[in-house]
């Protein structure tokens, strides 16, 4: 009986894993290949036009104008003519300019027809200094030109094959900026929650796709010499081996930064129910705001209000580089500041969730890092893995991630940043429950 019980399973298993052998996932690998070689390329030219119109608006008008930088009310014309483009784009073009970013960056793969507003919206918004990343157009960017490529070479199979497919082209794209290829596969492999021959299934096209594509992408960088905007650390503090007064900080510190996380990701909730009705106006209000936002933090701190605004990444990297350049108000005002803007702009503009997030979360942690035993290098990594896992829920890929931003200096963190991932990931999912709990006398009233 236990022998006849056992068989069917051993073929079971056996069959799903020869899957992976048959000539038509082969096919679907050399696909994928192929596939990062185009997405790659048009992520590289999508990233330098960003990056190229966002120093444009922040660096050079300004000097242009007669300013050695951005003045304080910078952000307030700039915001308002984010929130006039966008309105339009999200009221009137097939695709809506892309998903809520209060929705994370999940959601339904972009086809072609709507890709044209994603890549307007994106392209059009978030160099005016909208408080988003890349990673949600490009996504959306990936999967919608995988789509494309797959319709005019009339190769379209099942809805499976296409799901695979969308997904591989969205993590080819997204591998290219935040971290490279493994950082994306174990994003699928965790997001996807699969097991056995089905992780493999999805997992190694995507990994394929973003191997090609991250080749392609750092390939142009190199011949081109145009800027990209990846999320990477440059110089980080010296390395230094966590001790007991790390972890009796840093845990507190992972709660702090999951605290931040989810209270201005609450706030973008509360936007996306406001935005609902009459969406074009309230659409550019709302832009408005997060550049009333971002110029109060000019006016509070006397620095540049590009800090606070845009996606983060030069920041992020500038507090790496040298954290005692921040005092500790300056990093509660950029807390404060960005992180209401950032809340706002989830709910009501175009744009990913995750860059801004993790610049919050190490201003939060860095701003911490003054307390008596408490270092700089392990508030830096402690920060990037509870903001990441706080917004994204995914713990094992906002680690690696944290990991491979601090390079040869991540070794000695990695316990402190696992269980900083740990610590965050729980408090974020009981500060949602919580939020989430119906009042006594409505669950009485539905009983």
């Amino acid at each position: 009986m236990s022998g006849a019980t056992e068989k069917p399973a051993a073929s079971g298993a056996e069959t799903g894993w020869e899957v992976l052998l048959t000539g038509r996932y082969l096919r679907l690998l050399l696909l994928s290949a192929v596939l990062g070689l185009p997405v790659g390329l048009a992520c590289f030219f999508f990233v330098s036009a960003q990056h190229e119109l966002q120093n444009q608006v922040w660096q050079n008008l300004p000097e242009a104008l007669g300013y050695d930088g951005p003045p304080w009310w910078w952000p307030l014309p700039a915001l308002l003519l984010a929130g006039l483009i966008l309105a339009p784009v999200v009221t009137r073009m097939p695709g809506a300019g892309g998903h809520v970013p209060a929705d994370g960056l999940g959601g339904p793969p972009i086809g072609p027809r709507e890709l044209p507003s994603v890549i307007l919206a994106a392209l059009a918004t978030l160099p005016l200094g909208v408080v988003l990343g890349p990673e949600a157009p490009l996504m959306a960017l990936g999967s919608g030109l995988a789509l494309l490529i797959l319709r005019l070479a009339r190769a379209a199979g099942d809805q499976r094959s296409m799901t695979v497919v969308a997904t591989t082209g969205s993590t080819a794209a997204i591998s290219t900026i935040l971290g490279g290829p493994v950082v994306a596969a174990l994003f699928v492999l965790e997001a996807a929650g699969l097991a056995g021959p089905r992780v493999a299934m999805l997992l190694l096209p995507c990994m394929t796709a973003s191997g090609t594509g991250a080749l392609v992408f750092t390939g142009f960088g190199h011949w081109t010499g145009l800027s990209i905007g990846a999320l990477s650390l440059t110089t980080v503090p010296p390395d230094a081996t966590p001790d007991a007064g790390d972890f009796l900080w840093g845990l507190p510190a992972a709660v702090l930064v999951a605290l931040v996380i989810t209270t201005a990701h609450r706030l973008g909730r509360f936007t996306v129910r406001w935005t609902a009705h009459s969406k074009s106006v309230r659409t550019v209000l709302c832009a408005v705001a997060v550049g009333c936002c971002i110029a109060a933090y000019a006016l509070i701190t006397g620095r540049s209000p590009e800090e606070a605004a845009l996606s983060g990444q030069a920041e992020l990297g500038a507090i790496a580089a040298d954290p005692h350049a921040w005092s500790v108000g300056a990093l509660v005002a950029l807390v404060v500041c960005k992180g209401l803007a950032w809340g706002i702009c989830l709910g009501s503009l175009r744009g990913g969730p995750i860059f801004p997030s993790v610049l919050l979360g190490v201003a939060t942690a860095m701003a911490c890092s003054g307390l008596p035993g408490f270092g700089v290098t392990p508030a830096l990594g402690l920060g990037i893995a509870a903001s990441a896992v706080a917004v994204t829920g995914l713990p094992l890929t906002s680690a690696v991630l944290a990991v491979l931003l601090l390079g040869d200096d991540a070794y000695e963190q990695m316990p402190l940043i696992v269980m900083a991932s740990v610590v965050s990931f729980l408090t974020a999912r009981l500060v949602l429950r919580w939020w989430k709990r119906e009042p006594k006398g409505q669950r009485t009233a539905d009983a």
